[in-house]
């Protein structure tokens, strides 16, 4: 039966772009896609919401033999391309991913980086929550750790930053305790320090000091983690009458390490009083092989603090969004539901 409650829960509607980033000139959209559909036209070209840094356009061609297509477009950081693509080469046929059918990886001119990839049908976990339909999320919440779990089976030889070619780079911080360091960084920037008052700054140092035990034995764990394990990046539609993914979206921030990063973002709004996601997605990842550690939710929003933290590092942030961080922080530190 739908529920009318799940369409007020969180949505993290506001940690996206709910404009397109850029509008796109059909010309130049045009010279990319000769690459992979030379003498082809464009019939439609629909920019689409959600991407933060980067600029996505469905693209149908005109020709009904040809399928619509996503042209991503890399303004953050050209290198993104080759690492997205090495990725997704990596996990396809294990993970659902979108099929690269062309790449401009590298200097082409006055082309931008950019790659044209499948369209995939079906709509993000966020939306299918809006519907109200508990028991459609749900096995979409199941199939979403069934997916996770998968990641595991790609390791790497170190943990840390993941590069072009698949290459693990620096550490994600250098030496002892890198989680609770980083935390403090970030409690030191002047923009956390106007936004956060200093008793719960040292409260939330408190907490994260407290854990490091615990965090350490996580350090040489060399997961593939995808990083961005959201509503908004996990594509679902219905297949052979269950809700199952479709398509794992925007791999930019992958890195090699604990798993337990992509939980911790996936399960950020969930609710202890009132659950959605759980024990679906809990036991979706514990049948494809995941292991979980007992002290799961408390852990995973301790993980969770770092990521919360560094968002409020930006300079500029909405005031919803900088409320909802604040509240999220405060959730974690008073270890209760959060008010959203």
């Amino acid at each position: 039966m739908d529920d009318p409650t799940l369409t007020r829960t969180p949505k993290e509607a506001r940690w996206s772009r709910l404009e397109p980033r850029r509008q796109l000139d059909p010309d130049l959209a045009r010279r990319m896609l000769r690459f992979a559909f030379p003498g082809c036209s464009i019939a439609a070209l629909e920019p689409l919401r959600g991407g933060y840094r980067n600029a996505n356009f469905k693209v149908s061609l005109d020709s009904s033999y040809l399928p619509a297509v996503v042209l991503r477009i890399y303004e953050h950081d050209a290198a993104l391309c080759r690492k997205e693509v090495d990725l997704m080469s990596l996990v396809a046929g294990t993970v659902p991913v979108p099929d690269v059918l062309y790449a401009n990886t590298g200097a082409d001119g006055d082309l931008p980086s950019f790659a044209i990839l499948k369209f995939m049908e079906g709509m993000t976990l966020r939306e299918l929550k809006r519907t109200g339909d508990r028991a459609a999320v749900a096995e979409a919440a199941f199939a979403s750790g069934k997916l996770l779990a998968s990641l595991g089976k790609f390791a790497f030889a170190k943990a840390g930053w993941l590069s072009a070619g698949l290459h693990v780079t620096d550490p994600l911080l250098e030496g002892d305790d890198p989680l609770p360091r980083f935390v403090d960084l970030c409690l030191a920037s002047p923009h956390v320090q106007r936004r956060l008052p200093a008793d719960f700054r040292s409260r939330l140092h408190d907490l994260m000091w407290s854990w490091a035990h615990r965090l350490r034995q996580l350090d040489s764990e060399t997961s593939l983690v995808h990083c961005d394990f959201g509503m908004r990046n996990l594509l679902v539609r219905r297949e052979q009458d269950t809700w199952q993914v479709a398509a794992l979206l925007d791999w930019e921030f992958a890195v090699s390490g604990s798993p337990l990063i992509d939980i911790a973002h996936f399960l950020r709004y969930e609710l202890r009083d009132s659950p959605l996601l759980e024990p679906h997605f809990s036991r979706g990842f514990l049948e494809a092989g995941g292991v979980l550690p007992s002290d799961l939710r408390q852990l995973c929003r301790v993980i969770d603090l770092s990521a919360l933290v560094d968002t409020l590092v930006r300079a500029e942030l909405p005031s919803d969004v900088e409320w909802e961080i604040v509240e999220l922080l405060h959730a974690t530190a008073e270890d209760r539901d959060p008010r959203l």
